[in-house]
Parts: C-alpha cells; sequence; structure tokens
C-alpha cells in the first residue's frame, strides 16, 4: 500500500469483507488489545496496536475512504485523492453541509494520527472509553463538514463565510483545489470545557468537475473522439482545457493529431491543467484518442474502404 499500512491485515478481514464484517473484526480487536486490558509491560505495544486498528477501522467503515483506499492506497487528502475527514460520533445536517464530529483527546496534536484520538471510536461503539475509565476532555469537539463548491472556484480559489455548528466562520480556499482536498482551521470548532482550547474545523471540498473532466494531481485527463479520416489523415481537433483567462476556468486548445494515429493513442498538451496547489503554473492535459467508426456507409464510402483494405 501507498502509506505502507495494509488496513485489511490489520483487521484480519480480506478485501470482499462486507460492512458488518468490518465492525464485527473491530469490535474483537479492540476488546483485545485495549490497552486497560493487558499487563502493565505490555500496555506500550497495546496502544500502539489499538490505534492501527482504530485507524484501519476508519478508513474501512467509510465507504468514500474505502474507495479511495481501494483505488489509490491512501486516504490521505495531503496526497491529493481523498478526505481522512470522517470521523465516529454524531453528525447530521448543517446549511448546505453534511457533518460529523468527535472529541478529542491524549492525542490531539499527534503527527501520526492528527486530530484523532482513536478511543473516540471505542466509546462511541462499546458505550466507554476503556475500564480505566472516562478522561476528561483536553479540548472542544472539532468539526467535519463537507461543502459542495464549483469548478472555477476550485481553479481560482475563493473566500466564503459559511454558517456550521459553531458559528459563521470565514474560510478561505486555495487555487488549485482538488475534489476531495481536506482544509483545516485551527480553533474554529467547539468551545472547549471549562476554558479549554476550541476544537479545530475541518472541511472536505466536493468539486463539480465539467463533463468529461478527470482530474489527477495537477493533471488533467480527457477523451478526444475522432474520425477514422482524422486518424489515418492527420488534423487539427479541440481539446477542453483550464483557462486562467477565462470567467468560468474553462478553454480550448488546440491540438495537432498525426497522420495515422491509433485507437488509444496518447498525446500531451502541456501546462493547461490545473493550477498547481500552492505552487506556480499549471499541470499538463492528457488525451486519450478514440477513434469513431461510422455505424452507417454509403455504397461509395464501402467501396473506398475496401479498395483501402487492399492496399
Amino acid at each position: 500500500m501507498a502509506n505502507g499500512k495494509d488496513y485489511y491485515k490489520v483487521l484480519g478481514i480480506d478485501k470482499n469483507a462486507s460492512e458488518e464484517d468490518v465492525k464485527k473484526a473491530y469490535r474483537k480487536l479492540a476488546r483485545e488489545h485495549h490497552p486497560d486490558v493487558v499487563s502493565e509491560k505490555d500496555k506500550e505495544a497495546a496502544e500502539k496496536r489499538f490505534k492501527e486498528i482504530n485507524e484501519a477501522y476508519r478508513v474501512l467503515s467509510d465507504a468514500e475512504k474505502r474507495k479511495m483506499y481501494d483505488t489509490y492506497g491512501t486516504a490521505d487528502p495531503s496526497r491529493g485523492f481523498g478526505g481522512f475527514s470522517g470521523a465516529s460520533g454524531r453528525g447530521g445536517q448543517w446549511g448546505p453541509f453534511t457533518y460529523t464530529y468527535t472529541s478529542n483527546g491524549g492525542n490531539a496534536g499527534n503527527a501520526e494520527y492528527g486530530d484523532f484520538d482513536p478511543f473516540d471510536i471505542f466509546e462511541s461503539m462499546f458505550g466507554f472509553r476503556g475500564f480505566g475509565g472516562q478522561r476528561a476532555p483536553r479540548r472542544g469537539k472539532s468539526l467535519y463538514y463537507q461543502l459542495n463548491i464549483e469548478f472555477k472556484e476550485a481553479v481560482f480559489g475563493v473566500e466564503k463565510e459559511v454558517s456550521v455548528e459553531s458559528g459563521r466562520v470565514k474560510i478561505k480556499i486555495p487555487a488549485g483545489a482538488r475534489d476531495g482536498l481536506e482544509l483545516k482551521f485551527a480553533g474554529k470548532g467547539m468551545p472547549g470545557p471549562s476554558g479549554t482550547p476550541a476544537g479545530d474545523l475541518f472541511i472536505t471540498l466536493k468539486v463539480a468537475y465539467p463533463k468529461g473532466f478527470k482530474v489527477v494531481g495537477d493533471d488533467l485527463y480527457v477523451i478526444s473522439e475522432i474520425d477514422i479520416v482524422t486518424a489515418a489523415l492527420g488534423g487539427v481537433v479541440d481539446i477542453p482545457v483550464v483557462d486562467l483567462g477565462s470567467t468560468d476556468a474553462l478553454g480550448k486548445a488546440k491540438l495537432k493529431i498525426p497522420a495515422g494515429t491509433q485507437y488509444g493513442a496518447r498525446l500531451l498538451i502541456r501546462g493547461r491543467g490545473m493550477p498547481r496547489l500552492h505552487g506556480r503554473g499549471q499541470g499538463d492535459v492528457m488525451v486519450q484518442v478514440a477513434v469513431v467508426v461510422p455505424k452507417k456507409l454509403s455504397k461509395k464510402q464501402k467501396d473506398l474502404l475496401e479498395e483501402l483494405g487492399t492496399l
């Protein structure tokens, strides 16, 4: 796997496991490896194993993150594929968003697990944190939302004021944002109890890409359908690209099709893809050619093709 962790192996299940199988495996392993049920000398190893089990469950119990993980080997938004934005706990609808949120515990700020406290999943499934009893929260609850944005907003970036459970918050979406990108706004979650720090706000972006666009990293992938004459003799076709000078961020570029181009050939247009996130310039456009064969031909056209076939 891209992140070096096989979550299916961690939970002891295969890739075809159902949602219920994932939950059953988690329940069994979480009880066996909870740090409060092992001897003192085994606590450190048990806590590490317990975190791995919860990390695996967070991904495989969420349909979207599981799909991202199965496809790319990661659910980490910093790698450009999707959000590690879900959390156990409560959820609902607020304004234009869907959301979930969770409390934070002793792992807040942990570089490996981020804002995620693995004991929260245990608490949500079993009703208590462990055999050692409740732990006092160190900060307010973090909020997790999904925000739908237009393609041009993702390309150019935009500032918005959004209503979330903690109130109205001004957020800035960077130019070149991707579908599935998770943005963190520190201290914009729920206030902490008894003067403790507020939680954070996490927003995962859902970008409405134009039909036929597939964005991977900074690059844009499109399929161009051409007729057999253009494929055989060559020609010039229009290809949709990202245009930073257009109000809707869409434009067209001329692409030369070489004579004798075969079905499935891949051609490149440099520097007309997505703006590089936190960088300069644009990615490229990868064009895959699909030669369209006509379904109906006149007698003359058939004769010409037959003549061509004898050469």
